[in-house]
């Protein structure tokens, strides 16, 4: 896994390379001048990236679905590029200009793509919710990924509250060999408790998807909360000793730093 920056990351098992939840500009914003922006880069640019054979998308606000960083990507990787999407987002990627190897699922419903027919994709559920302007509101669904290989699993929770559906997630798919989790975004705990979990719910989500290493995303990049934006990994590993886990369980990497398992 090589952590691109928020919840963007490119990850390689099993002989397939994913892209998760894309967005390499500047601002996390229907305008590219207004809006939150960076305080880190991404870690690379569209065109840095080694081949890209799936994106999987977990639903689309603005700092998770970036129609500029959606467009570099069809123009550079164009027909040989799988989108999985959630229900719903497929006339939104149509309008963004990708007309093709747009696959939409529900909750619960798995696929494959063509060149990998041994990786399967499942929409799994996340407690969240979708708009991009002020008539959308839930009109899409959003929600996690489950990827499993023949000899590795992958989870990518996207943007959630904690729900005891990850238990289940983990009694179904679990164990999973690495596991993208958010941190970060959570504070004040009244407004953000329903859509974004804290260090604390993040580790519980480790432990009943029955994840191996866990890597904290979500946190770092862009100001979307109150807590100050270095906080997350050190409530993470408070969390973890009370929790009576190992820190090398669930860490945090550097933006552009990769880790393998």
């Amino acid at each position: 896994m090589s952590w691109i920056g928020h919840s963007t990351a490119v990850i390689h098992f099993d002989g397939i390379t994913l892209l998760t939840d894309p967005i390499f500009s500047l601002r996390a914003s229907m305008s590219q001048l207004i809006g939150p922006a960076r305080y880190r880069k991404a870690a690379a640019t569209v065109a840095e990236l080694p081949k890209i054979d799936a994106v999987v998308i977990s639903h689309n606000h603005y700092d998770h679905l970036d129609a500029g960083s959606v467009e570099a990507l069809n123009a550079r990787f164009g027909s040989d590029l799988y989108w999985l999407v959630p229900s719903g987002l497929k006339e939104w990627m149509k309008d963004v200009g990708v007309t093709h190897n747009v696959i939409e699922l529900e909750w619960w419903q798995s696929t494959c793509i063509p060149s990998k027919p041994d990786i399967q994709f499942i929409l799994t559920p996340a407690q969240h919710w979708t708009r991009r302007s002020l008539s959308d509101e839930r009109k899409v669904l959003w929600g996690s990924w489950t990827v499993v290989g023949p000899k590795h699993r992958f989870f990518f929770a996207g943007d959630t509250g904690y729900c005891s559906v990850f238990k289940q997630i983990g009694q179904m798919y679990g164990p999973f060999d690495l596991s993208a989790i958010p941190i970060g975004a959570y504070e004040p705990r009244w407004l953000m408790e329903p859509q974004h979990v804290d260090p604390e719910q993040a580790v519980q989500i480790h432990e009943d998807i029955r994840s191996k290493l866990s890597v904290g995303i979500h946190w770092g990049t862009f100001a979307l909360a109150h807590e100050y934006y270095l906080e997350p990994p050190m409530k993470l590993k408070t969390s973890l000793k009370e929790h009576n886990l190992d820190e090398n369980e669930f860490i945090v990497i550097s933006h552009g730093e990769t880790k393998s398992v």
